[in-house]
């Protein structure tokens, strides 16, 4: 699998143990980052690095997340606690690293187990605790929590159409990639632009906040953990609400992920999400459509963005596919909240 040899050498100085690994296995998730579970010297790690081939910011996205885990310690929002941090690409030889300690949950965006399986009511509280999960996240004073150099909150909102058709454009230049037909996306650019709302207040952005980030209770319905932080900054927290309503489930009408939970069924509408966010905030939520588009539109250009790649080869055409067609469906969802149909 991977040479640890250096791994432990370098626990061990941090003095977390001596001996050798007991057992190493790797953990599936929605990324290519590398994510291990350890066990060594009595005790369970989870060893957390880059892609075996690194990007140009993979390091820098990777102690990003470190950094915005050790802020959460102390909160109450549900996350990974953060062990150590190996900030040195040398000791792994390209890679920095951190550990962490592991999640007793599962992820519901792969399966569910048969006790949420055959729990309606379950499900549906696991979709509130979705939502206050989110609404304890933007709660959080960043600037409290050493984050106010994190990100770059003037001119967040204003930044978001530009920057993502801009992105949307940079696809011609991956071969046999012609012209996306994914809906009307100019339209959805200036309505977004046309309603923009004229005040909001900064905070921690999670970035990708939907069903496949998040881990359960294997006892209740409970989220134990926000996970996959790598996208976070410090922006308007209200977009990750508007990600969560953006990929959830609407009956009658497609689903975007087909993540185990959203295709169950017997959840709450999005209304009732809004509402369980609300107890926890004081932010204005009476825009809220207006940051659900917004996340239909970016995050349908970033799907759009591996059919590109998929096309010239570099990535798989199976999976440039499927996210082709979930960019469709979010760009068609838009449409609806534009239209007040959803």
């Amino acid at each position: 699998m991977y040479d640890l040899t250096a791994l432990v050498g370098w626990m061990s100085a941090q003095g977390l143990g001596e001996g050798p690994l007991q057992h190493v296995t790797e953990i599936g998730g929605g990324t290519q980052n590398i994510l291990l579970r350890i066990e060594w010297s009595g005790r369970t790690y989870v060893f957390r690095r880059g892609p075996r081939h690194l990007r140009p910011i993979s390091n820098k996205v990777i102690l990003r997340e470190t950094r915005v885990l050790a802020a959460l310690a102390g909160t109450d929002v549900p996350h990974p606690r953060l062990i150590a941090v190996c900030e040195d690409p040398a000791v792994l030889g390209d890679a920095v690293f951190y550990l962490m300690d592991p999640i007793d949950g599962f992820n519901a965006g792969a399966e569910l187990p048969t006790l949420h399986a055959g729990n309606t009511a379950f499900r549906f509280d696991m979709g509130l605790s979705m939502a206050d999960a989110l609404a304890r996240l933007g709660a959080v004073d960043h600037v409290a929590m050493g984050l106010a150099d994190f990100g770059k909150p003037e001119g967040f909102l204003e930044r978001q159409v530009p920057r993502w058709l801009s992105e949307l454009e940079s696809y011609a230049n991956f071969e046999n990639f012609a012209s996306p037909d994914i809906g009307d996306v100019d339209g959805v650019a200036r309505w977004l632009q046309q309603r923009q709302p004229t005040t909001w207040r900064p905070g921690i952005l999670h970035g990708d906040y939907h069903a496949g980030n998040v881990m359960f209770s294997w006892a209740g319905p409970d989220v134990v953990a926000i996970v996959d932080w790598e996208m976070c900054t410090i922006g308007d927290p209200l977009l990750d609400l508007g990600w969560m309503l953006a990929t959830w489930d609407y009956p009658g009408h497609d689903d975007v992920f087909g993540h185990a939970l959203t295709e169950a069924g017997g959840l709450p509408t999005a209304r009732e999400l809004i509402d369980e966010y609300g107890k926890n905030t004081t932010r204005n939520l009476s825009n809220i459509d207006w940051y659900a588009v917004l996340a239909c539109f970016k995050l349908g250009i970033i799907l759009e963005g591996t059919n590109a790649r998929a096309g010239a080869g570099l990535a798989p055409k199976e999976i440039g596919d499927q996210l082709h067609i979930a960019t469709v469906r979010l760009f068609e969802r838009a449409q609806r909240l534009m239209a007040g149909e959803l």
